[in-house]
């Protein structure tokens, strides 16, 4: 089958996962009929626990993602979803003081951590600049455009570049800012940035705004000198105040989405010189993930490499779902059909192994050779509906572009 025929297939595959699938679960799961929004916890099994805290990146993640299918599918379900993930976000999430949004609610809504996390900031202007673009919502488009302004306000970094990790409710200074309990507790981090970059390159395509430009440029411009290591093409992933990296470890499903992710942002911002080293920059660190995090084995990417040297081969949804976009990524710059086979052989570990026909949805981690890693739930404030959605709009977007034009054979 020649390039275009396989494009397509992957394309197809992955939108019948989405549509039959991952979405229905959502549906189907996580309303919270009895406490309004969402349900915090649910199990491998679909088991959900009622007292199970909400996290606000949950919100915004599942708001992103039925703001973007709604378009797509037309389906009243998904905009139903989009809807009450809006009004959760708005109403429950929202600072009506300081401004940003919280951290975690509990099982009822009450504020249980009110700290002010740059990440989570970045997902809520990312899932509300979707859905204005759904729906057409001023509201939700002021609402982004406020965050944009209180992130710049209150976590930029004027003296040294970037955003701080976190602040307290009020923006005021906080001694822990970890996004979680397995990260350094370090003032700066990849991940963070990254989703900042993530969310302004949305915000501007539907609000051209010059200071927001020069923002995102320097936030580009800032992945390709300071995060991406240019010796090991791999990402740096904490740093001190003055950009000095603190670790050494590897990170596979973040290098391979960093990969598309600086190239959509360099795009965004239209900037050719910045394209130029971005799309350079993604094809550097898309062949290093395909030649050490890839298993030559059963396909699929691996998690992580420790500074020490060694390497958990274990393979986490999301990781897998980023894979498959970069890949395609890689294909479509530079036509090496290796990337299409990587992106290929990626689809199909997921669709033999991660994709849970019993349950539904995908599961959070399996071993190398697929066996399921037992006890982690289907839904918590980190497991969402946002990669693998996306994974699949992106395959579905880029075989459609790449077949239009006439993909290398």
């Amino acid at each position: 089958m020649e390039a275009e025929g396989r494009l397509r297939a992957l394309g197809d595959a992955m939108e019948h996962d989405l549509r039959e699938n991952v979405l229905p679960f959502w549906i189907r799961e996580v309303v919270d009929e009895e406490n309004g929004g969402f349900r915090g916890y649910v199990s491998d099994e679909g088991l959900a626990s009622p007292l199970a805290p909400k996290g606000g990146v949950l919100c915004a993640r599942i708001l992103w993602a039925f703001a973007k299918a709604f378009p797509r599918t037309g389906d009243a379900g998904h905009r139903r979803m989009a809807d009450r993930a809006f009004d959760e976000l708005r109403h429950r999430f929202w600072d009506p003081a300081h401004g940003g949004t919280f951290w975690m609610l509990d099982h009822a809504g009450r504020i249980l951590a009110d700290r002010k996390q740059t990440y989570a900031l970045a997902f809520s202007l990312y899932a509300l600049t979707e859905y204005h673009r759904a729906t057409g919502s001023a509201d939700a488009l002021d609402r982004a455009v406020a965050l944009h302004r209180a992130i710049e306000a209150h976590a930029a970094d004027r003296r040294h570049g970037g955003y701080w990790e976190a602040r307290a409710r009020d923006w005021s200074p906080l001694q822990d800012v970890r996004l979680s309990e397995k990260d350094l507790n370090a003032p700066k981090s990849m991940n963070t940035h990254l989703h900042v970059m993530e969310a302004y390159a949305n915000l501007l395509r539907v609000w051209d705004d010059p200071v927001l430009r020069e923002r995102l440029g320097a936030l580009v411009a800032l992945h390709l000198d300071r995060i991406v290591d240019p010796e090991a093409r791999h990402l740096l992933l904490y740093f001190d105040e003055r950009w000095a990296p603190l670790s050494r470890m590897v990170s596979y499903g973040h290098d391979i989405e960093a990969s598309w992710l600086l190239v959509e942002a360099a795009e965004a911002v239209g900037d050719r010189t910045l394209v130029a080293r971005a799309r350079q920059a993604a094809v550097a660190m898309a062949r290093t993930a395909l030649a050490e995090g890839v298993d030559p084995l059963h396909g699929g990417l691996f998690a992580e490499r420790h500074e020490d040297g060694r390497l958990d081969d274990d393979k986490h949804w999301w990781m897998q779902a980023e894979a498959v976009v970069g890949f395609l990524n890689a294909f479509e710059l530079t036509g090496d059909g290796a990337f299409l086979d990587a992106a290929e052989r990626t689809w199909a570990f997921v669709d033999r192994f991660v994709v849970d026909r019993l349950h539904g949805e995908w599961r959070w981690r399996v071993r190398r050779d697929g066996t399921k890693v037992p006890g982690l739930p289907k839904v918590e404030p980190w497991k969402c509906p946002y990669h693998n959605s996306r994974a699949a709009f992106e395959a579905i977007d880029r075989a459609a572009r790449l077949s239009s034009r006439g993909a290398p054979a």
